[in-house]
């Protein structure tokens, strides 16, 4: 975010010395913070800084005060790269620990982008951005009130639109990597809404093991999987 986005951020509160995490990497942070001329602090030795907005999702008491990440526009988001790729839909997700781990993994494997709706789905948090552990800041992505019209335009532009359920027939291990996908994974509870499913090219399931008792996973576990078959 230091590198990216500097503006976005408002204070850097180090971590105090008796906390032990080492100067290193902070150092480099503290660095990189008075060089774009953003106000640095020492955290206190106890107690949580007041800012709810620092590091919600974790009981520290360093780390920075930042507004989320811009999003970019959704036609710019599917023009990415070049030859075959592969982006992601999140349909109503809730969970910023899911949302996060998503981030994450998209970094890890190179997903070009993210679409998000902009209703009904959890903002980049906080707790978000702590999971992603930089992936907010290295996968662009799209805010669209109309997933449906963000799928169809996908299409357009020649990426196959590719939905995920554990109720599917189809396995996500019989689809070739001869094409871009979108994959589209559903809310928590619910999974993708109707006409998400139905603007659908294909849905496919992760099958399990054969007599297994766990017999579903949790969305950012099977987004991973997902994103590493068809990188």
């Amino acid at each position: 975010a230091l590198k990216k986005r500097p503006k976005t951020i408002h204070e850097v509160i180090l971590p105090n010395s008796a906390q032990g995490l080492g100067d290193g990497p902070w150092d480099q942070v503290e660095g990189l913070a008075r060089s774009q001329k953003i106000p640095v602090k020492q955290a206190a030795a106890q107690g949580p800084v007041k800012n709810p907005s620092v590091n919600s999702g974790r009981q520290s008491n360093h780390g920075a005060t930042m507004t989320e990440p811009p999003s970019i526009e959704l036609n710019k988001l599917l023009s990415l790269g070049q030859g075959y790729g592969t982006w992601l839909a999140l349909d109503c997700l809730q969970d910023p620990q899911n949302v996060g781990a998503i981030f994450r993994t998209a970094a890890f494997f190179g997903v070009r982008g993210i679409i998000m709706t902009s209703e009904r789905s959890v903002p980049i948090t906080g707790t978000v951005m702590d999971v992603a552990s930089g992936g907010c800041d290295q996968v662009p992505f799209a805010k669209v009130t109309n997933l449906k019209q963000a799928l169809d335009e996908a299409k357009k532009q020649d990426i196959w639109v590719l939905g995920t359920s554990e109720h599917a027939k189809d396995s996500l291990f019989q689809l070739k990597k001869d094409r871009s996908w979108l994959i589209v994974v559903g809310n928590e509870e619910k999974g993708m809404r109707r006409l998400t499913q139905e603007t659908c090219d294909q849905t496919v399931t992760i099958p399990c093991a054969d007599g297994a008792w766990v017999t579903s996973l949790n969305v950012a576990a099977a987004t991973a999987i997902a994103v590493s078959h068809l990188r």
